[in-house]
């Protein structure tokens, strides 16, 4: 895996100083030379969805983004119930593409397992690969991103979440202690 800074401790939501714009720049030059002309980009609700948009912008990319919930594959669907965030929409043919997945937030690996088992209720990729702003690490299944803009230690109290203001910057929002 590569990452684009390295990896740095976080203590307390004080301590927590994340620009999420830097780290978009920085995950725009590690995916850069990814795309081919079977590359689909393919954004997580709500967050990962927001980076596949303007990352298919700034590469001048023409097709459009695909966009994939977690929601009806997770293995806590009873407990959180459909999210309002939004479905599925794949405007392509996932059959044979290769499908750069993107992400704000990777943490315990649950939601990727869940995005992939629906990617593959759509057909069978050539490839899959995972882009992440941030790695928090605490994984809970053996699932890492093939690139990520940086690595942090965060409590698992504490939830960081991507918001994007009206102009479509970005920036980090953390919960809890």
């Amino acid at each position: 895996m590569s990452t684009g800074t390295e990896e740095r401790p976080v203590s307390g939501m004080g301590d927590l100083l994340l620009n999420a714009e830097a780290l978009y720049r920085e995950l725009l030059r590690g995916v850069r030379h990814w795309p081919t002309p079977q590359t689909q980009l393919v954004g997580i609700t709500s967050g990962g969805a927001w980076l596949a948009q303007r990352l298919q912008k700034d590469l001048n990319w023409p097709q459009e983004p695909g966009v994939i919930s977690s929601a009806m594959h997770r293995d806590d669907f009873a407990q959180r119930g459909l999210s309002a965030g939004g479905q599925t929409v794949l405007p392509f043919d996932v059959n044979g593409a290769d499908i750069i997945v993107l992400d704000d937030v990777l943490y315990t690996g649950r939601t990727i397992r869940a995005v992939l088992n629906e990617l593959f209720d759509f057909g069978r990729p050539a490839s899959v690969r995972l882009a992440v702003l941030v790695d928090r690490g605490g994984r809970e299944l053996p699932i890492q991103a093939d690139f990520a803009a940086v690595r942090i230690a965060l409590p698992a109290t504490q939830l960081l979440a991507l918001a994007r203001d009206e102009a479509g910057r970005f920036s980090f929002h953390v919960e809890g202690q």
